[in-house]
């Protein structure tokens, strides 16, 4: 008789799954049944979405594509196992039923049958529980084939495959590992899109060749409902892990985002910043760090601002100091220098150096004053409308600087500015060109849309490149031969001090044709840098009295003490 059926020892050839898309019964061997989703899409998706800079996003979706790798994975394999299961159960009942029908309802048929005796046995075979059709192939008395099935449509030599036929009719060489020269074939295929399971067996020692056909269409039904639950369970285990993210991140990000927030009030000033620490884990240690931290930040802050309160006090007394005797000194050398003609010879000239360091030191005093109020934040504005060609005028005549000057400004130029800090920028800047670049020196005066610039370039020798980033400095000097000179080295620095004052900028640079240049950008309104926008607006005499009380009565240096 026939071999084992299928799952039940060697003797069975097990053919390929028939493709989906193969011609009707004529499915080839070898094809895959089902195609595998490529994983680049996913992961192209996920690689988009890691590039937000949102952490919490981030930390969501990494959770959500772990969780649905581990919930596809697991699906996955459970999808296969079942379906494995349940076509190998199906599939080894129907064979099993087959091969036993087959064997018994074949038995009483003479060597050739009649076609009536073939029909009636194919009709008891399908008769059984598991519902197949069957087709009975065999040759009676006259030699003709004889063929009996029990549809017509769905089970007949044409649908059987080609090569589940061939397969059948192989007559095996029988020995010790081959005891029958017959065996059962089987395989799976789809008509008109229904899954279908065929098999076929010939009978060992002469008998018909039968074949059966059962439909899959409930075990389809059962696995797409099987897919579909899996489905569902993977959604929800993809929302209960995007919760669970969700509430991770929240519980993970805000000790973060409470450290971000004491860290930017530590970076605004407010020193006594600390953070509120419970627990023992890697925050709660973060946590402690960044207080500890805060907390000496303060202390090293409350030092130095100490040490340098300390220091502005020392200057600001020593120039209050200073002031008093200078005064007296300052008549003295006033007097003596009306008297100078009328001196020894031999003592002039120790009377002119007395007068002219004597003038040095007055400028320094007030320079230092001026840079203390600068340091200590009490230098304010005292805003007028000024008339910028005007007050470039007043500054050059008032040095007499007209014949070494040429002056390239249209009158008509309105700013509202501080009359008095302007002048003092501008006389640094013009007097530190006349002192290093030589004449002529050219100013000139243009507004760019909201703005003002003044520029003042020299014809000397530049300024050397490992200069230039110093050139704003306190008490900087180019040369390192002539550390004494007529300046004090605070002139280009209290001039930027007043351009910063005013919300504006002093920048130095060379000009391509020779000498330097330096650049005064300011606003035309200052109005909006202080707190009265109306303050100074008095004219005369009250706006200069308000400017002596508001800087202490000093002019602020108004000499060009600038070095390079």
């Amino acid at each position: 008789m026939c071999a084992a059926a299928a799952g039940q020892g060697g003797g069975r050839t097990v053919l390929a799954d028939a493709h989906p898309h193969g011609p009707r019964g004529r499915l080839p061997a070898g094809h895959p049944a089902v195609s595998e989703p490529a994983p680049g899409r996913l992961r192209g998706v996920a690689s988009g979405l890691l590039r937000w800079t949102s952490l919490r996003l981030r930390l969501v979706v990494v959770f959500a594509l772990v969780a649905l790798t581990a919930a596809v994975s697991a699906s996955g394999i459970a999808y296969w196992l079942n379906r494995n299961t349940v076509l190998d159960r199906t599939q080894n009942a129907a064979l099993k039923d087959f091969r036993t029908q087959l064997e018994e309802r074949t038995r009483s048929l003479p060597l050739h049958p009649a076609c009536e005796e073939l029909r009636d046995a194919a009709r008891q075979m399908a008769a059984g529980p598991q519902n197949y059709a069957v087709l009975l192939l065999a040759k009676d008395g006259a030699g003709r084939t004889c063929t009996a099935t029990t549809d017509r449509e769905l089970l007949n030599l044409k649908t059987v495959p080609a090569t589940l036929q061939k397969a059948v009719e192989q007559r095996r060489p029988v020995d010790a590992s081959n005891k029958a020269p017959y065996h059962l074939y089987w395989q799976r295929q789809e008509i008109e899109d229904d899954p279908y399971f065929v098999a076929g067996a010939k009978l060992n020692g002469g008998g018909p060749t039968g074949y059966m056909l059962k439909s899959l269409a409930t075990e389809r039904q059962d696995l797409n409902s099987l897919a579909w639950s899996l489905g569902v369970a993977t959604l929800l285990a993809l929302v209960g892990s995007a919760l669970l993210a969700q509430a991770a991140a929240t519980t993970v990000l805000r000790p973060v985002q409470r450290l971000g927030t004491a860290a930017r009030e530590l970076g605004e000033g407010k020193l006594d910043t600390r953070l509120r620490v419970t627990g023992t884990d890697e925050l709660a240690d973060l946590s402690r760090t960044f207080n500890r931290t805060a907390e000496r930040l303060q202390q090293r802050v409350e030092e130095l601002s100490a040490r340098e309160a300390s220091s502005r006090r020392f200057v600001a007394d020593m120039s209050h100091e200073l002031r008093t005797p200078l005064t007296a000194i300052t008549a003295v050398t006033e007097v003596l220098e009306d008297e100078a003609e009328s001196l020894d010879p031999m003592i002039a000239p120790a009377v002119q150096l007395v007068v002219s360091e004597t003038r040095r030191l007055n400028d320094l005093v007030e320079n230092l004053m001026e840079v203390t109020r600068f340091d200590a934040g009490t230098a304010r504005l005292v805003l007028d409308d000024v008339d910028v060609a005007d007050q470039v005028t007043a500054c050059i005549d008032a040095r007499a600087w007209l014949d070494a000057v040429e002056l390239d400004a249209e009158r008509g130029i309105m700013a509202r500015l501080d009359p008095r800090r302007l002048d003092v920028i501008l006389a640094n800047l013009i007097g530190n060109a006349l002192k290093h670049g030589g004449s002529p020196v050219r100013v000139s005066v243009r507004t760019e849309g909201d703005s003002l610039l003044v520029r003042v370039r020299d014809h000397g020798p530049g300024i050397p490149e490992e200069v230039l980033p110093h050139v704003f400095d306190r008490f900087y000097k180019a040369s390192a031969s002539r550390p004494r000179s007529e300046g004090s080295g605070l002139g280009l620095s209290i001039a930027l001090e007043n351009a910063h004052i005013h919300g504006g900028e002093i920048t130095a640079a060379n000009s391509e044709e020779g000498g330097a240049v330096f650049t005064l950008r300011l606003p035309r309104d200052a109005s909006r840098l202080t707190a009265d926008g109306e303050s100074g607006s008095e004219a005369g005499s009250g706006a200069s009295a308000e400017r002596k009380r508001h800087d202490g009565g000093s002019d602020g240096g108004t000499t060009a003490e600038g070095e390079r």
